[in-house]
């Protein structure tokens, strides 16, 4: 063989396998995507600004703790009653979006580590005269949001206990809605006398306006984390590690003071 021609065929392959080495340490390096599901309408943890974007304490929470861990995040709205089974059919891969660690919730999914805690709280129309003691007598009409935390305390033993709740809801007494907004909407209507949700939530949702007032406070302590299915345990660790440095971070800071209202 011509030198030439021999060189020229080593050039060549040498150009070959530098161009397939390259191809394989991209592949190697590209990032994992996670498929984070939340509640669209749930200030001021998720929900969708006016421009169309996801935002909120929980959204810029995971999309800060994606940068430092080395993956990618797409947010994705799922409605609340349908969340889990979203997230074990593999349509999701974790809900971030104030879950509240329950023990039903508990045995169908794995949470991480807990990152935040709240109550529960007691929104009425302002001059009204209900009372909290007929809001825990059952003496109201009551809205909450369906399958959100506050929905299973008012059915749990703690509360009305199932047999109760559930002859409320027949009666009318009970009103269930999709989402929390819609409840609060409710209540500005008169449709209901008393919507029951998370404290925090409320307090966002009132500021600014004089129609609506936090009548109590049920402490709950209730805790707040990320649910995965189980057997995530590398992701379970990846969101761990995350919260950790999040909450240890100035950003953590930054984003209670952006979007939590704590009086």
């Amino acid at each position: 063989m011509d030198r030439k021609v021999f060189f020229g065929v080593i050039i060549a392959l040498l150009v070959v396998s530098a161009v397939l080495t390259a191809g394989c340490v991209s592949n190697q390096t590209e990032k994992k995507t996670y498929i984070v599901g939340i509640d669209g309408d749930y200030p001021p943890y998720s929900y969708v600004d006016e421009s169309g974007n996801f935002v909120g304490f929980d959204v810029e929470s995971i999309q800060w703790i994606a940068e430092q861990e080395g993956f990618n995040v797409e947010i994705k709205a799922v409605a609340w009653d349908g969340i889990i089974p979203a997230l074990l059919a593999n349509k999701i891969d974790m809900v971030y979006s104030g879950m509240t660690i329950t023990p039903e919730r508990a045995a169908q999914v794995t949470f991480s580590k807990p990152y935040w805690s709240v109550d529960q709280g007691v929104a009425v129309k302002n001059g009204s005269t209900v009372t909290l003691d007929q809001f825990k007598a059952g003496n109201l009409t009551i809205g909450v949001q369906r399958s959100c935390s506050a929905d299973q305390y008012i059915q749990s033993d703690d509360f009305f206990g199932q047999a109760k709740y559930d002859q409320m809801v027949k009666d009318g007494k009970i009103k269930l809605y999709d989402t929390f907004p819609q409840s609060m909407v409710a209540l500005e209507n008169g449709l209901v006398q008393a919507v029951i949700f998370d404290d925090v939530n409320i307090k966002d949702y009132i500021k600014g306006k004089d129609g609506i007032v936090m009548l109590a406070t049920i402490p709950t302590g209730e805790e707040y984390a990320v649910a995965m299915r189980n057997g995530d345990t590398e992701l379970q660790k990846l969101i761990n590690d995350g919260l950790t440095k999040l909450m240890a971070s100035e950003k953590w800071n930054e984003l209670k003071a952006k979007y939590i209202i704590e009086a």
